[in-house]
């Protein structure tokens, strides 16, 4: 487990920058936090990392978001907070096959439903920044975390 403080905007995109840098062949980050604890800007810092231009939408109407990556796969960015149940999740019509990289927020609400977690990341206010707790789920986020130098 890794601890961060997350002081601005810069450390937050520097953060999906490391992440990015590292990310593996496959990988699925569940991101926790109250809302406005900055798991969205998270997500947005590490998909424009990953070469995804244009705009990053928020799934948090949507359900879920998919970009293509520049070096090839997709990332799906799922926002969990609306649905009701778990199973709703097999009406949003995501094939896990595709994906490379899934972001979720507010994993608990599908839990059961989706892929494990190789990353957890827990976003917390502190001040006028961000506390970030990473801790890798399997041994894909372990070594995430170790390439990062997060570890």
């Amino acid at each position: 487990m890794s601890e961060l403080l997350l002081p601005d905007a810069e450390a937050t995109d520097a953060l999906g920058a490391r992440l990015a840098q590292t990310l593996p062949a496959r990988a699925v980050v569940h991101l926790h936090g109250d809302l406005g604890a900055g798991k969205s800007t998270l997500a947005r810092a590490l998909l424009r990392a990953l070469g995804v231009t244009g705009t990053i939408r928020s799934p948090t109407y949507t359900l879920v978001e998919q970009y293509p990556l520049a070096d090839g796969g997709l990332a799906l960015h799922l926002d969990l907070y609306r649905i009701g149940d778990p199973g709703e999740l097999e009406f949003l019509g995501i094939d896990p096959a595709d994906a490379r990289l899934w972001l979720v927020e507010w994993p608990q609400r599908g839990q059961g439903a989706l892929p494990a977690a190789d990353l957890d990341i827990e976003l917390t206010v502190a001040g006028s920044g961000r506390r970030c707790l990473l801790r890798a789920g399997t041994a894909t986020g372990l070594g995430w975390l170790g390439e990062a130098g997060l570890a």
